[in-house]
C-alpha cells in the first residue's frame, strides 16, 4: 500500500500504473487522484477507450477487459463502488462472491495482457484486505487507502493552494479557517477559492475576511454560542441563535446539533475527571483531533451538574415542542437566558 502522498508524487511525475484500487473516506482527495491518472492517460473517449464500470454493468468487467480499444493503444477502465472489496457478513450475497472470484482468477491469469492494453482502476468507499482479490491487486498494481486528512496535512494542502495564487495565509488564521469552515477538503477549496479571489494576487488573508466571506459550519457556529454561553454574555449568544434562525438552519436541527455539542462537553468533563483519553472518548476521527482543546476549554466554563441540566432541559424542550406545549425558538431562548444568569 502506498500513501496519499506517494501517489500524487507518482501522478505528477507522470508515472501511470496498470492496476490500481482507491479507496476510503476522504472523496475529494479520490476524485482528484481519478482525474490525475485520466489526464495522464490521455484523450478518452466513452465506449472505445474509456469505460465506467459501477454496480448495474460489472458484471461486464472482464468483456470490457478483453475488448479491444479499436484505433488505441490502451483503455482506461473505472470500477466505481461496485461493493467487489466490502468485507462479507454472515450472510454471504453468492453472486458477488461469485464475481469476486471470478474477477480475481481473470486478472490473476491474464495480468500479463492487462498491462499491455488496460489501465484498471477500482474506486470504494471501503476495502477488505483480507479478500484474495484485494491481495492480487497489492501485488500486482498500486493500492491507496485515502483516509481523512489530518489537521496538519488540511493545514498543508490550504497552505500549498494559497501559495500557488501568492496569496498569503499566516498559521493562526488557516487554523481559524479550518475551525470555521470544517475538514471536508471539498467544501474548504470551495471557500478558499472565494478568500483567495477577494484578497487578490500578493494578498494575505485576514479573520475579518473569513467572518465575511465563508459559510461556516453549523457546528462551528454552536462552539461560537457556547463560547458566549460559556462567558454568561446573553446577549451575544441570542444573537448567534438569530442570526442561524435567520441564515435558514432549521430550528430542529439547531436544537440536535446544540444537544449533542454539550453532551460532547459533558463526556470531556467525566474524561477530565476520571483521567480518560478524550479523542477516544468522543470518539474524534483524526480529522477532528484538533477539536480536543477548545472542547476542553468549554467544557471548564461549565460545572458537572450544569451541563446534566443543560441536556436535561434541552431533552424537555424536544418533548414540550412535539407535544405542541411551546415554541421551539422561544423554548431555545429560555434555555440560554437560564444558563447566562
Amino acid at each position: 500500500m502506498v500513501s496519499i502522498e506517494n501517489l500524487e508524487n507518482e501522478l505528477k511525475n507522470k508515472k501511470l500504473q496498470n492496476l490500481y484500487l482507491l479507496y476510503g473516506e476522504e472523496l475529494f482527495l479520490i476524485e482528484n487522484a481519478i482525474k490525475k491518472i485520466q489526464n495522464l492517460f490521455g484523450e478518452c473517449i466513452k465506449g472505445i477507450n474509456y469505460i465506467q464500470i459501477d454496480e448495474t454493468n460489472d458484471k461486464e468487467l472482464i468483456q470490457d477487459i478483453e475488448t479491444p480499444s479499436f484505433g488505441y493503444e490502451k483503455k482506461l477502465i473505472i470500477v466505481k463502488n461496485t461493493g467487489l472489496f466490502k468485507k462479507e457478513g454472515k450472510r454471504k450475497n453468492t453472486e458477488l462472491t461469485n464475481l469476486r472470484e471470478k474477477v480475481n482468477s481473470y486478472l490473476k491469469e491474464n495480468i500479463e495482457s492487462i498491462k499491455s492494453s488496460v489501465v484498471l482502476v477500482f474506486v470504494e468507499e471501503e476495502a477488505d484486505p483480507k479478500q484474495e482479490l484485494y491481495t492480487t491487486i497489492e501485488k500486482w498494481g498500486i493500492i491507496c487507502k485515502f483516509d481523512y486528512q489530518k489537521p496538519i496535512q488540511i493545514e498543508k494542502r490550504i497552505k500549498e493552494i494559497c501559495n500557488n495564487y501568492q496569496v498569503e495565509i499566516q498559521g493562526n488564521i488557516l487554523r481559524y479557517f479550518i475551525e470555521c469552515c470544517g475538514t471536508n477538503m471539498q467544501d474548504l477549496i470551495n471557500e478558499i477559492r472565494k478568500l483567495i479571489e477577494y484578497a487578490g494576487k500578493g494578498g494575505r488573508i485576514q479573520k475579518e475576511d473569513i467572518d465575511k466571506l465563508s459559510i461556516k459550519k453549523l457546528e462551528s457556529v454552536i462552539f461560537e454560542l457556547t463560547d458566549s454561553l460559556g462567558k454568561r454574555e446573553i446577549a451575544k449568544a441570542l444573537f448567534v441563535l438569530k442570526n442561524l434562525i435567520n441564515a435558514k438552519e432549521p430550528i430542529q436541527k439547531i436544537l440536535v446539533t446544540l444537544y449533542h455539542h454539550f453532551r460532547k462537553l459533558y463526556l470531556v468533563k467525566l474524561a477530565l475527571k476520571y483521567n480518560k483519553d478524550i479523542i477516544s472518548s468522543l470518539n474524534l476521527k483524526p480529522n477532528q483531533t484538533f477539536l480536543v482543546n477548545k472542547y476542553k476549554t468549554q467544557a471548564n466554563y461549565f460545572g458537572e451538574k450544569e451541563l446534566q441540566d443543560i441536556l436535561q432541559n434541552l431533552r424537555n424542550l424536544d418533548y414540550q415542542f412535539k407535544s405542541g406545549q411551546i415554541d421551539l425558538q422561544v423554548g431555545l431562548e429560555a434555555i440560554l437566558c437560564k444558563h447566562c444568569s
